[in-house]
């Protein structure tokens, strides 16, 4: 069986699914959870398609361990960089939860007097 759609070298995804690799690899290898564990929190995927991602990791451990240093590296690229260009609707909540912040100072400053 064929259990994977290669859309790019950087981006494999299990057939049938929108599901990555990488989301089923980072929770086995990084969170140590088991295929069971993995399969009953993504329940469109199948036991059978979370064994064979990890066995194309075996099997492939260095090109994977590439894709999931990548995968990494860029996330934290991504994150930067929302981090230094907030969408416009980032911005406008900061700026509310300041303005209800100031009100709850006042109000509680007022109380207290």
């Amino acid at each position: 069986m064929d259990y994977f759609n290669f859309l790019t070298p950087g981006d494999i995804r299990l057939k049938g699914s929108r599901i990555g690799i990488e989301t089923i690899l980072y929770e086995y290898i990084d969170r140590g959870r088991t295929p069971e564990e993995i399969a009953q929190t993504y329940t469109s995927l199948t036991l059978e398609q979370v064994y064979a991602t990890i066995l194309y990791y075996l099997q492939n451990k260095n090109k994977i361990s590439e894709y999931m240093k990548n995968w990494i590296e860029h996330g934290h690229r991504m994150r930067e960089e929302q981090r230094l260009n907030p969408p416009p609707v980032s911005e406008k909540l900061q700026q509310l939860r300041a303005e209800r912040k100031a009100n709850k100072q006042v109000n509680e400053s007022e109380i207290s007097n």
